[in-house]
């Protein structure tokens, strides 16, 4: 696997400059809808609750969606590989989008559970998509400036989020935070089947379902497991302890069936190359400390420092900003130097320091200070946010970008959810009941304390992963060639 194997496809689709941009801003709708539909949910569940009842799988709105997002970003990517992205991706928003309807005429928490997972379905094929159509529409350099607005673009719905729920739950009812996808998806749609060409690969289409379906399971198990402490009260009680085993035995049994198949799911050839193991190492540890800490942050400030929930919200305001100043600033660097890893490698350092400077923070910590190290964390999380992403298209060769993108979206993903079940567990187990009722904020930091050391932990594992990577120069140009077109 190198970068010579990407040489023979040409960037840019053979489109011109005004119309490459004007699919790129259908393909940030589709992302703004994607990921803002996660955002405001939060907001909605005490109406839907109070609707519905159903307290005991209330959580399950939104664990039913990450679940089914995980489980099929593996295998967007390798539709597109396969049958070309444009058909993919506008199958992906329709998925998406007959969800979002069906969550909103939902009758029972058992119909709006059902309802996410198709959601899901569709929502995992989006963000997979998204980052693999960049890659066919910008060279390396110039994705690297373009992939940066996506960060604007999470940003916007994770700040704003929120308060759109909340408005919409309140002058319109909950239906409408799931109906309101509808009309923004239909304008997507119509941009990305007017502006996106259908560019065909050269080989002959065969799915790997045997592949698929073993991942897709392998997956499943694992992002429940993550989630047994909810359902079995424990990670290490026996019916959890038979999600790992059934995820390693589906590992196992697709290990060997990818050796065989003349289209494998992911190719196992990826992994001859240390750049892509190690690159998925770093997203693993990346979506553990950029998603699986937010709500951490939220509860921090709201339990030790006395901050009521839309003053605490506020500081968020430090985090997404600094995430973004952090994004636009590597994606300028590296398309003027084309270089990823001194980036990489600064922002995990930042992490440490910054997570570190956390755990040491409570009840008597200036929230100037506290706001400070939010901002810096945030950029820290920036400035490394990308590099995955473009370390791993640059490496893998063309006919396997999408492959390889699903790969280190999914270990992202899948890190958020196994770093909140061991933020949990670990708060838990450092939180003293007689020490809260007598002085709670001052157990609330103790406890927090063993958290954001956690944190560090994993921060340290991807720096750790990010230092072994071999320096890589992207090339500031490709060569060009017409793309086949029907």
């Amino acid at each position: 696997m190198s970068s010579a194997a990407s040489a023979d496809v040409a960037y840019g689709m053979g489109l011109t400059p005004a119309r490459r941009r004007a699919i790129f801003a259908f393909l940030m709708l589709s992302m703004f809808m994607a990921t803002l539909d996660n955002q405001i949910v939060s907001t909605a569940l005490p109406t839907i609750v109070a609707e519905f009842g159903a307290m005991d799988r209330f959580s399950w709105i939104g664990s039913a969606y990450l679940l089914a997002t995980s489980a099929v970003m593996p295998i967007y990517g390798k539709l597109g590989d396969l049958f070309g992205r444009k058909y993919v991706i506008m199958a992906a928003v329709s998925l998406f989008t007959l969800g979002s309807l069906a969550s909103g005429l939902a009758g029972s928490m058992n119909q709006l559970i059902a309802a996410r997972v198709f959601q899901g379905l569709g929502g995992g094929g989006i963000m997979v998509s998204i980052f693999a159509i960049n890659s066919d529409l910008f060279e390396p350099r110039e994705r690297a400036k373009y992939q940066s607005f996506s960060s604007l673009v999470l940003m916007a719905s994770g700040s704003i989020g929120p308060t759109i729920g909340g408005i919409l739950s309140t002058t319109l009812g909950w239906r409408s935070i799931f109906l309101v996808n509808v009309p923004i998806a239909a304008i997507a749609l119509t941009g990305l089947y007017l502006m996106l060409p259908l560019t065909r690969p050269g080989r002959r289409p065969k799915i790997d379902w045997a592949g698929a379906l073993l991942l897709a399971l392998a997956i499943a198990a694992t992002v429940l497991w993550a989630d047994s402490a909810q359902i079995f009260r424990s990670m290490l009680s026996p019916p959890a302890l038979v999600l790992p085993a059934v995820a390693i035995l589906a590992v196992c049994l697709w290990i060997r069936i990818e050796r065989r198949a003349p289209e494998p799911i992911m190719p196992l050839g990826l992994f001859r190359d240390p750049v892509f193991p190690l690159l998925l190492i770093v997203s693993l540890t990346s979506g553990g400390i950029a998603i699986g800490m937010v709500n951490f942050h939220a509860l921090f400030l709201q339990m030790t420092t006395g901050l009521s929930p839309a003053h605490a919200g506020l500081f968020f305001i430090a985090v997404t900003g600094g995430i973004a100043a952090g994004s636009l600033t590597a994606g300028r660097i590296i398309a003027r130097t084309g270089r990823y890893k001194p980036l990489l490698v600064t922002g995990l350092c930042l992490s440490v320091a910054t997570l570190f400077l956390l755990s040491r923070m409570g009840p008597d910590t200036p929230l100037a200070a506290i706001a400070g190290v939010l901002l810096v964390q945030g950029l820290a999380i920036g400035l490394g946010q990308q590099a995955p992403i473009i370390g791993v298209q640059f490496s893998a060769p063309r006919r396997d970008v999408g492959a390889a993108t699903g790969a280190v979206t999914l270990m992202r993903m899948g890190g958020a959810a196994l770093a909140i079940s061991v933020y949990g567990a670990i708060l838990s187990s450092l939180l003293d009941p007689a020490r809260v009722a007598q002085d709670n904020a001052a157990a609330y930091a103790e406890a927090f304390t063993g958290v954001y050391l956690g944190a560090m932990v994993i921060a340290m594992i991807g720096l750790v992963a990010a230092l072994l990577l071999r320096p890589a120069l992207i090339p500031a140009a490709q060569p060009a060639r017409a793309p086949v077109e029907r």
